[in-house]
């Protein structure tokens, strides 16, 4: 079954962060920014290429935030453990260049009040040896001659991600969800999409030593109804939430093909 998914969160207090992360010590900084030869002093391609994902201004609780620079894994799961951990994405960079110091990253994260940033390099595609040998074959084929430029190895170039990430303030509840919208693709299965999707919003991480942790809910669960009042969306949860805050709800939920039903003290 086909979704669209939209995301919010509702704030959550976190625990310390956890090792999931290689963190960059600062001498690999220094030693990276040595041999660095493409760095334009009056750009920095972390800044011309950052799109802003939180509309909230969201920024570091801190007056000036030393942003801790982390080399991340796989996005998808870096992105959960961060949630997890009390985070909400700021915004992204993303491009191709040469060598390029991670110290850009840092100063990008400290103008815009980051608390953390994850990069991401990969080698992107360029001309290899083997890849040359094939341009003179197919050269002599045809006859043509070939220039010093043509024969020239291009220079490494690499593909840039990073990920920019503020601490939240403390949780009432903790949680982050996305709100599943069914995609209809036939009238058979209309109904059925309608009743197991559109139903609550989904749980995609819950914030470790929050309310919501405590109270038993899991990444995965469809949160249905809060002190029996349905939850629809995003914004629908978090105003329920400000009204209950300092008593203990009912949270009912679908955990795959159960349902169940949660105190939880907010």
């Amino acid at each position: 079954m086909k979704v669209l998914c939209k995301a919010a969160r509702v704030t959550g207090r976190a625990a310390s962060p956890r090792q999931w992360f290689i963190l960059l010590p600062s001498l690999a900084i220094i030693t990276l920014l040595m041999f660095s030869k493409t760095v334009l002093a009056d750009e920095n391609p972390y800044a011309a290429n950052y799109q802003a994902q939180n509309q909230g201004n969201l920024h570091s609780l801190q007056n000036n935030p030393e942003p801790q620079l982390l080399i991340g894994t796989r996005r998808d799961g870096d992105n959960i453990k961060m949630l997890e951990n009390g985070y909400d994405l700021m915004g992204l960079s993303e491009f191709e260049a040469g060598d390029i110091a991670p110290e850009l990253a840092i100063i990008h994260g400290r103008n815009i009040q980051a608390d953390t940033i994850l990069v991401y390099v990969k080698k992107s595609g360029n001309a290899t040896p083997a890849s040359k040998m094939e341009v003179i074959k197919e050269a002599v084929k045809k006859g043509q001659s070939l220039t010093e430029k043509d024969m020239a190895i291009d220079p490494g170039k690499y593909r840039y991600y990073a990920t920019y990430w503020a601490k939240l303030p403390p949780p009432v509840l903790g949680v982050h969800v996305i709100k599943l919208v069914a995609r209809k693709s036939s009238q058979q299965d209309e109904q059925a999409q309608a009743t197991d999707v559109n139903e609550g919003v989904r749980v995609i991480a819950v914030i470790h030593g929050s309310a919501a942790e405590q109270g038993g809910l899991l990444r995965g669960d469809q949160l249905l109804s809060l002190n029996q009042e349905k939850v629809n969306d995003a914004a629908t949860l978090s105003s329920l939430v400000r009204r209950f805050k300092g008593n203990t709800v009912t949270i009912k939920i679908q955990r795959q093909s159960e349902a169940l039903s949660l105190k939880v003290a907010l």
